[in-house]
C-alpha cells in the first residue's frame, strides 16, 4: 500500500503488524522523541504520545502512570544500557518493540561523534525474548524482516537474506 510512500520497508511491515494489535482508539505511549514513523502512526489516525527524550535508563517514571494503552518502543531498547529496568517499570499490559538483530558479518552500530546514537545491544532474538520473559511479558507474536540496502558488495547482498529487525507484540503475564 505505502511501498513507495515509506522511506524505509520497516515502517511498512511494522504498522501493518501494529495495526493487528493496537485499535485506532487506543492511547499509545511511543518511547522515544516523535519521529518520522510516530508522525505516519499519527497519519493514520493513531492516538499517539512520545517520551521528551528522558534517559529512560535513570528515570522511568513516563512508563509508570496507565494514562496509556500500549507502549511502542521501535529501535530504541538497543540504545539503553539496560533496558530491563524500563520494561519492568511498564503498567500497560500491551507492548509492541522492535530491535535490531545481531548480523555476524557486521559489527554493533556506533557514531563517533553523537554519545547517544549508538547501539549497547544487537540481539539475537532469543535474547530478546528472554529479556522481555524476564521482566514480565509473554510474546503473543512476532516477526523477523530484512533490512536490503541500495548498494553494491558482499555485505549488502547478506543483508537481502539475513533477517535485520525484529518485532514483538507482547502482554503483561
Amino acid at each position: 500500500m505505502y511501498e513507495n510512500s515509506f522511506p524505509h520497508k520497516r515502517y511498512q511491515i511494522t504498522l501493518d503488524f501494529l495495526k493487528k494489535y493496537v485499535a485506532k482508539n487506543e492511547i499509545i505511549l511511543d518511547l522515544g522523541v516523535s519521529n518520522p514513523f510516530s508522525e505516519i502512526l499519527i497519519n493514520e489516525g493513531f492516538k499517539v504520545n512520545n517520551t521528551l527524550g528522558q534517559d529512560l535508563d535513570r528515570d522511568t517514571s513516563v512508563v509508570t502512570n496507565n494514562d496509556f494503552d500500549v507502549i511502542t518502543a521501535f529501535q530504541i531498547f538497543e540504545h539503553m544500557v539496560a533496558p530491563f529496568n524500563v520494561l519492568t517499570a511498564i503498567k500497560t499490559n500491551k507492548l509492541i518493540a522492535s530491535v535490531p538483530l545481531k548480523l555476524w558479518f557486521s559489527n554493533a552500530y556506533r557514531n563517533k561523534n553523537d554519545q547517544w546514537d549508538r547501539h549497547y545491544h544487537e540481539f539475537e532474538d532469543w535474547q530478546f525474548d528472554w529479556l522481555l520473559k524476564k521482566s514480565g511479558w509473554e510474546i503473543k507474536d512476532h516477526i523477523k524482516f530484512t533490512s536490503p540496502v541500495k548498494k553494491i558488495g558482499l555485505r549488502p547482498i547478506l543483508r537481502k537474506f539475513t533477517p535485520r529487525f525484529y518485532l514483538v507484540y507482547a502482554e503483561r503475564k
